[in-house]
C-alpha cells in the first residue's frame, strides 16, 4: 500500500512540473522574459495572490485556451512582470487560439 502511494505521489509531482513548465513557456513567450524570470514570474503571482503554484500555472494555461485569467491573477501577473522583465512594449492581451 505505501509504494503504490508514493507511486501516485510521485505520478502527480510529474504531471505539475509538466502543468509549470508549460505556464512558464507561455509566461516566457508573451510577457518576453527568460525562462527565470517567467518561474520568478509565477511563483510571485502564487505568493501575491495565496494561490498554489500549481493552480496559477493551470490558470494560465486555461487563460491561452480561452483568454480567461480572474482580475487578481491578471493584476497580480502584470505586476511581477514589470518587476522582472525588461520589456516596456509588452502587453498581457492575449487572443486564445481558436
Amino acid at each position: 500500500m505505501e509504494l503504490q502511494e508514493e507511486i501516485d505521489q510521485l505520478k502527480d509531482a510529474v504531471t505539475s512540473h509538466a502543468v509549470v513548465d508549460q505556464a512558464i513557456g507561455l509566461v516566457v513567450a508573451l510577457g518576453r522574459v527568460t525562462p527565470d524570470e517567467g518561474w520568478t514570474v509565477l511563483r510571485e503571482v502564487s505568493q501575491h495572490t495565496n494561490v498554489k503554484l500549481r493552480d496559477i500555472a493551470e490558470m494560465v494555461l486555461l487563460w491561452a485556451r480561452t483568454g480567461e485569467l480572474p482580475s487578481s491573477v491578471r493584476t497580480a501577473l502584470e505586476e511581477a512582470l514589470d518587476r522582472c522583465g525588461p520589456a516596456p512594449a509588452r502587453t498581457m492581451e492575449y487572443r486564445p487560439l481558436r
